[in-house]
């Protein structure tokens, strides 16, 4: 057994911390699915976003809008009507999307 620890011992460290990974990714992925998406409209900025949710997260609007920028792939805070967006507002039972804005 010695001989082959000593000979396999980098693949196995390494099969171990692949896993290890793929187990930790596969979860903070998993994470999204608990959020909302919204649907932005003609005129909306992820400021008025944050806005609309503040008072179902627990973020400032700086930490708001710096988390749907990089969740979403935003570079300089550019969003189009028609986008969906994941917020960090947890979604209830049966309700993924939403418009942005609209009545809740």
């Amino acid at each position: 057994m010695k001989k082959i620890w000593d000979g396999y011992s980098y693949t196995f460290i390494l099969i171990a911390v692949s896993l290890i990974f793929s187990l930790v990714a596969k979860a903070h992925f998993n994470n999204s699915e608990q959020y909302i998406t919204v649907t932005i409209e003609e005129g909306q900025s992820l400021w008025e976003i944050a806005e609309t949710y503040a008072a179902e997260h627990h973020l400032s609007e700086n930490e708001f809008v710096s988390w749907v920028e990089k969740e979403n792939g935003i570079i300089g805070e550019r969003i189009f009507p028609g986008d969906e967006l994941v917020i960090p507002v947890t979604a209830e039972f049966g309700q993924p999307t939403q418009i942005a804005g609209a009545e809740r």
